[in-house]
């Protein structure tokens, strides 16, 4: 829960400061620009959703409370709304990139480790697994093209005029696409070849 709290926190401080530094400060005048989860908690989304999901094994599915924005203060309002958007999935995958780099120096300097692993090595794995596996499916998750998230606002400003405004129609019915998604089990193979091509990095297999 942790790991999930400081992942999602990294999230939205990278949205408030790219927007930023794109000329929209709301998000930092509202103390958005910061890794404390304090700042970030949505009480549903942060600790409901999550907690359930841990409890029951089910997919982990949560948000944090989104950095409001203000377009009108963006200086190269389009590139503004594609980076800050793309911010958010960024701080993930660059997270869960050091999670596996220090877990391959981990194994490459200690191979015996995998094998015979010790209680701060269990400890230790457990916390890079998590690390990268939560920041991995919350950067992939949140490039899905679908309204709220990060993937929509990215693909809306490649859209021509009319089909903008098509694909703005499904925006009230996001969360219960998002919903089925999950039902599904689409985002499981979406991060399958993900998780794949990290066991290949770490373990060779």
């Amino acid at each position: 829960m942790a790991v999930f709290l400081f992942s999602l926190s990294c999230h939205e401080a990278a949205h408030a400061w790219t927007a930023d530094k794109f000329g929209d400060s709301t998000g930092r005048y509202l103390g958005r620009i910061t890794l404390n989860p304090k700042a970030h908690i949505d009480v549903l989304g942060t600790i409901v959703f999550p907690l359930v999901a841990y409890v029951t094994g089910a997919f982990m599915f949560g948000w944090a409370k989104p950095v409001p924005v203000n377009p009108l203060n963006w200086r190269r309002r389009s590139l503004a709304n594609i980076m800050t958007s793309l911010a958010g999935p960024a701080s993930n995958f660059i997270l869960a990139i050091i999670g596996i780099v220090i877990f391959k120096i981990i194994l490459v300097s200690n191979p015996t480790a995998a094998a015979n692993p010790g209680i701060l090595m269990k400890m230790g794995s457990t916390l890079l697994g998590t690390l990268i596996s939560v920041n991995l499916t919350l950067g992939v998750f949140n490039l899905v093209p679908i309204p709220p998230l990060d993937g929509s606002h990215v693909l809306e400003e490649f859209l021509p005029y009319e089909a903008a405004l098509a694909y703005d129609q499904i925006r009230p019915f996001g969360f219960f696409l998002l919903l089925g998604l999950l039902y599904l089990g689409l985002m499981g193979l979406l991060l399958r070849p993900v998780f794949s091509l990290v066991d290949l990095i770490l373990f060779g297999q």
